[in-house]
């Protein structure tokens, strides 16, 4: 790959040459999560809780033709004040593209997935991944971040899912495919804002220092993708299961009702879920995104300290 399309910061390139831990993290949160100027205080506090754990944080976006590698504080200014319809929303099929059109973009897992292991970081932390939409066995609306995992030797931590999809479907193609799913403290898969989502975990492991040795060792074996680390939101600002699902059943009937299809349904779902929770949804996605950079922070450790 040309050189040219790959910008690392300056604190990036440090740490990467010293041997130093980092940690990718994505700028959806940044440029589709939230509204200016929550959205800036939330991935400062994120790179933050990063370097806190002992780690260099490496926001990652594509900007000025460049896939940028870590932003410094003027990029993340411009990038959470730039108007949401200005950036395009990145996955594997919009990457090239946005590079060629030269216009900025904000990564999503599959994209930020990529781009970190262009720039050989292994350790990502994110809010939750996409997956299996309700309904996808009729609209086949199925996130390519789960062929990403499968691909991508990246270990992507995040609190699961996010809720408002098939999540029984959701892990049946994680498992297909052949992707590790991690539980971390706890013998059930966690639900984005809710700790148990009644799924029972295949894997789990309370140990960064095994999670990193989990990752080299599916590298000596030459098998192909990531693994995904499934970590839960803090007890005290969950928000439990049985309070979720009605909620969340309540936002899709909205949906159907206002005809809302394709790439706006999980945009809506979020809103309305935000507005029936009366903001406290929003408050859990931040809680849970710092806990979950917290814990890649020490993943990245272990890996650095591994020789990984």
């Amino acid at each position: 790959m040309s050189a040219e399309l790959l910008s690392l910061s300056p604190e990036v390139a440090a740490a990467k040459a010293k041997g130093q831990p980092i940690v990718a993290l994505e700028s959806t949160i940044i440029t589709h999560g939230m509204p200016y100027p929550r959205n800036l205080q939330v991935a400062t506090r994120v790179e933050a809780a990063v370097r806190d754990s002992g780690a260099t944080p490496a926001t990652i976006a594509v900007m000025g033709g460049r896939i940028r590698i870590g932003l410094d504080g003027a990029m993340l200014q411009h990038l959470a004040e730039t108007p949401q319809d200005q950036v395009m929303k990145l996955s594997r099929a919009d990457l090239a593209a946005c590079l060629a059109l030269g216009r900025t973009g904000a990564t999503t897992v599959a994209a930020t997935m990529i781009c970190a292991h262009l720039a050989g970081i292994a350790t990502f932390a994110t809010g939750g991944i996409g997956g299996v939409h309700r309904g996808a066995e009729s609209s086949f609306d199925i996130s390519a971040d789960l062929q990403e995992l499968a691909r991508t030797p990246v270990t992507v931590v995040c609190a699961g899912a996010k809720a408002i999809l098939d999540l029984p479907k959701t892990l049946e193609v994680l498992e297909t495919l052949g992707v590790p799913v991690i539980a971390f403290g706890q013998d059930t898969l966690p639900a984005f804002w809710s700790r148990d989502s009644g799924l029972s975990a295949l894997l789990r492991m309370d140990d960064p220092g095994l999670i990193a040795a989990s990752a080299d060792l599916r590298r000596q074996l030459g098998l192909a993708g990531g693994q995904l680390v499934v970590n839960p939101i803090p007890h005290e600002h969950e928000i439990p299961r049985e309070v979720m699902i009605p909620i969340v059943e309540t936002a899709l009937r909205d949906a159907v009702t206002q005809g809302i299809t394709a790439k706006s349904v999980t945009p809506f779902l979020l809103q309305r879920i935000l507005e029936l929770t009366q903001g406290r949804s929003l408050d859990a996605n931040i809680a849970l995104v710092l806990n979950n950079a917290r814990l890649a922070a020490r993943i990245a450790t272990e890996t650095a300290r591994q020789g990984g």
